[in-house]
């Protein structure tokens, strides 16, 4: 076992090597086989698809709800534990919607932002709306990875309420750092969500999960119907739905990508940088201080 994993890594590690493996495929026609293979409820299939999914992954079931699971499916949008998450209470601070591993993040630069180093995108795009865009003009923004073995749902960063999802179809290019370095736009070009946020406070925020490949799949509670690949209903949703801080607001069908956007006065939570790693209900960014 031990071998089979250096053997993985050393090969992982070759960048050439992992960019083919993960994006010179047929993306979206392996991504809707992974949606229905997930899914089998076999003991057999189970068991394989999980084995081999520990043998790739740091997949740690210890703080599942569930010991046991269905299908690979099951497992992939598991629940934890009570307690699992402690959220920050801090009113004064928004916390992380999900445990990640942070990408890009920092000042929002007009309405620039970036994917990795030397590649820019910009926000409205992002959204498919240059208005909606324009509450985040000179924001924070943060760039939240989720790998295949982490806990793959999403909660609300603080009391808010989610006013229009706006669903953008797309590719399922992989996010992984090697892609973000070599696929221009790369965001821009996934299927998308944009979750348009107000908080109690009445700041906006903008929350928008980015699919990618095996998991062109997104559940939000707010809505009553699956976005996914072959969703043919309207692009824009108005909703009305409340939440309190570290409710749980919807999960990926896998592991992929939030990116959280504040407007102008919002800052970044200490530690909150480029590779460090964070828990759902975390400090995330502040809000700004009263009379600033």
């Amino acid at each position: 076992m031990k071998a089979l994993r250096q053997t993985r890594d050393a090969l992982l590690q070759q960048e050439d090597i992992n960019f083919l493996l993960t994006n010179r495929v047929p993306r979206i026609a392996l991504t809707r086989f992974m949606g229905w293979f997930s899914k089998i409820r076999n003991p057999l299939v189970r068991e394989l698809s999980i084995g081999t999914w520990r043998l790739f992954t740091e997949l740690d079931l210890s703080e599942a709800k569930k010991t046991r699971f269905a299908s690979m499916h099951d497992c992939f949008t598991r629940e934890l534990k009570d307690g699992a998450r402690p959220v920050d209470e801090d009113p004064a601070v928004m916390s992380s919607p999900c445990d990640a591993i942070v990408g890009a993040c920092g000042p929002v630069a007009g309405i620039e932002v970036f994917q990795a180093k030397g590649f820019p995108y910009s926000a409205a795009e992002l959204f498919g709306d240059a208005k909606a865009v324009e509450p985040f003009r000179d924001g924070t923004f943060v760039t939240l990875r989720l790998t295949s073995s982490m806990y793959h749902r999403f909660h609300a960063p603080h009391d808010c309420t989610v006013h229009e999802v706006r669903y953008l179809s797309g590719d399922t290019w992989n996010v992984n750092p090697i892609a973000l370095k070599r696929v221009e736009r790369l965001f821009c070009r996934n299927e998308r969500a944009v979750l348009r946020t107000r908080l109690a406070s009445g700041q906006p925020i903008a929350i928008v999960p980015v699919a990618a490949i095996l998991v062109a799949s997104m559940r939000l509670h707010c809505l009553d119907v699956l976005l996914h690949l072959r969703y043919r209903g309207p692009e824009r949703m108005a909703v009305n739905a409340s939440y309190r801080k570290g409710q749980e607001m919807g999960w990926f069908e896998h592991g992929s990508t939030i990116i959280v956007f504040a407007p102008k006065g919002f800052s970044l939570a200490e530690g909150i940088e480029t590779g460090s790693r964070v828990r759902m209900g975390q400090a995330l960014m502040r809000l700004p201080q009263p009379g600033a």
